[in-house]
């Protein structure tokens, strides 16, 4: 039963949560106040000064890239100027709510024709039927938005907490013996909080990433692949230029009792291929064109991969874009095989 000093310990600290809650609650309210007073300020000089030709979504805009700029110099001595990433986010955070547009996360593509110079057979050596039908050339495309889940600040100013849901997919489009079959399709959602930091080496800015995913091909038995894990990533910005730095945990899972049981780990050894962590690149030359690189490694095993893209104009707002890799681990099926592959298509969305 609990006595009466354990009941006065329990008010005393809900207290005092209440309060605490209630301070950065008001704290918060009063920096969101703020930060709109100076907005609408911004918003009313550059109106007063806008040429004819201007929009009033371009004054939202560029008063939204003054005020992020002017918070970030606020904590240093030097004046940071946003990069190429920061702009598509602030673009983003203005329709993130909007139910008629959907937000992209990752790059959206599409490659009619995907060439492999070997492809994987020996995963589906249970299937005959379809491994010795299999084409080298297939088509690949890849689908991926994020959904905000705040529609203010977190913790500080700039954060936000997203679900992001990416799908990508091989097709056999080509293989005409086995009616065209999705040879591979991998399904990765994710829970991630991205935020700010005071950290900007060479006049450059900074965040952190904190996110859960799974990776699954949805299949079952001999084809099944999925894993879970945990991830920090540091992202850098600079101008035209970003990086990002992704290490990650894998969550256990339990071993197999046997090859065809339905629970159980069904890449136990994913690790040795895929590797400890990912490092991205992007670099935009202009409008037309942007330049991107990811690479994979395990240092223990000395099994990897690399991937480098780029996108060019097409005609009107269309892009193309030509995608080359090497080395294990393009999809889930694909993980403990190494391969060289080159894509043509186009770019639905960009990096940067």
């Amino acid at each position: 039963m609990p006595t009466l000093k354990n009941i006065k310990k329990s008010l005393s600290f809900a207290l005092l949560m209440i309060v605490s809650t209630q301070a950065y609650a008001k704290k918060t309210a009063d920096t969101q106040l703020q930060y709109k007073e100076k907005f609408e300020a911004c918003l009313f000089s550059e109106i007063k000064s806008a040429d004819k030709d201007a929009t009033f979504a371009g004054v939202e805009e560029l008063c939204e890239i003054k005020m992020a700029e002017s918070i970030i110099t606020a904590k240093n001595s030097q004046v940071i100027k946003l990069g190429a990433l920061a702009h598509r986010m602030i673009k983003e955070n203005r329709s993130a709510f909007d139910p008629y547009i959907i937000t992209p996360h990752k790059m959206n593509y599409i490659l009619p024709a995907s060439i492999t110079n070997a492809i994987n057979k020996e995963a589906y050596k249970a299937f005959p039927s379809w491994s010795e039908n299999f084409e080298d050339v297939e088509a690949k495309f890849q689908l991926s938005i994020k959904v905000p889940l705040l529609t203010s600040n977190l913790f500080v100013a700039g954060d936000q907490l997203f679900f992001g849901f990416t799908i990508e997919s091989w097709w056999q489009l080509y293989s005409e013996n086995i009616s065209k079959p999705f040879r591979e399709t991998n399904y990765q959602p994710e829970f991630f909080y991205m935020a700010p930091i005071n950290f900007h080496p060479l006049g450059g800015n900074s965040a952190i990433i904190v996110g859960m995913e799974h990776q699954s091909n949805g299949r079952s038995q001999a084809l099944s692949r999925s894993w879970n894990r945990v991830y920090l990533t540091y992202l850098y910005e600079k101008q035209n230029f970003a990086l990002s730095f992704k290490p990650w945990y894998r969550i256990s899972e339990e071993a197999k009792e046997t090859p065809f049981s339905s629970d159980g780990d069904d890449n136990p050894d994913i690790l040795d291929y895929m590797g400890h962590f990912e490092l991205g690149m992007a670099y935009k030359f202009n409008d037309d064109y942007e330049l991107s690189f990811r690479g994979r490694e395990n240092f223990s095993t000395h099994n990897g991969f690399a991937e480098v893209g780029i996108t060019f104009p097409l005609w009107g707002k269309l892009k193309g874009y030509a995608q080359f890799s090497s080395g294990y681990g393009e999809s889930l099926i694909d993980y403990n095989y190494n391969q060289q592959r080159f894509g043509i298509g186009i770019a639905l969305t960009q990096i940067l």
